[in-house]
């Protein structure tokens, strides 16, 4: 399954530091996704690089709708961390669309044609 990580990025985060530990919690819960054996996606990854070139005053008009546009996409949604109004949006696409909605990871199956997992550091 291609399973969206939705979870908080600058919701509550005053810092650059905050949101850079929003991020890395983002992409640890990717990565025990990889090693269920599914293709993890996380919109602010896709967005970053692209607001990153258009300048951060872009950043409103690019990052929640390349975010959504991302949900629509996916089979599932993995909804981690804090309060966010934008995961919680990317959550009720998948949702309306009939897509499964994980709370843990645990709760995620494991895919039929796994592959060796990769280590967290």
């Amino acid at each position: 399954m291609w399973i969206m990580i939705a979870g908080p990025y600058s919701s509550g985060a005053a810092s650059e530091e905050e949101r850079q530990r929003n991020l890395t919690a983002l992409n640890q819960a990717a990565l025990e996704v990889f090693n269920k054996g599914h293709i993890p996606l996380i919109g602010v990854n896709l967005a970053l690089p692209i607001i990153h070139v258009a300048g951060a005053e872009q950043y409103h008009a690019l990052m929640m709708p390349i975010s959504l546009a991302l949900s629509e996409r996916c089979d599932a949604v993995l909804r981690i961390g804090g309060a966010s109004s934008g995961a919680d949006a990317e959550v009720e696409r998948i949702r309306e669309r009939g897509g499964a909605v994980f709370f843990s990871v645990k709760e995620i199956p494991e895919a039929t044609n796994s592959k060796q997992p990769i280590p967290d550091n």
